[in-house]
């Protein structure tokens, strides 16, 4: 059974191209860590909840945009593996080099998380 690892994070409005670029240097590192896919989404419609919603939770300001992610790992096995050998003192890739491939946002509002699907749909 697949597994997800979903992110929520508030990027600079003015940092989109470089949020962009960020991911395509980035993502593909989880591709081959064994990844089915990595999806970036930028806000597009994510209105304001009267007690939580997508910008509270990540305490987006009036500059910044909401961007929801996700990985899809054929199972959890593989993404414990893949994960692990990422964070691994010895695991030097220039691609998450943080003087060559900054983070354009502030890593410290992200939220994240591991999910096991329990449904799923589609054709």
């Amino acid at each position: 059974m697949s597994y997800i690892d979903g992110f929520v994070i508030a990027v600079p409005k003015a940092n989109r191209q470089k949020f962009i670029d960020h991911a395509n240097h980035a993502d593909p590192i989880f591709v081959e860590m064994g990844a089915i896919r990595v999806i970036e989404c930028w806000a597009d419609d994510v209105p304001a909840g009267e007690h939580t919603d997508f910008r509270k939770a990540v305490q987006a300001t009036d500059d910044e945009d909401v961007v929801f992610s996700w990985i899809e790992w054929p199972d959890k096995a593989t993404r414990d593996a893949g994960m692990a050998k990422m964070m691994s003192p010895d695991f030097a890739d220039p691609r998450m080099d943080p003087e060559t491939n900054p983070m354009p946002f502030d890593g410290k509002r992200m939220i994240f998380g591991g999910f096991v699907p329990v449904v799923t749909l589609g054709k």
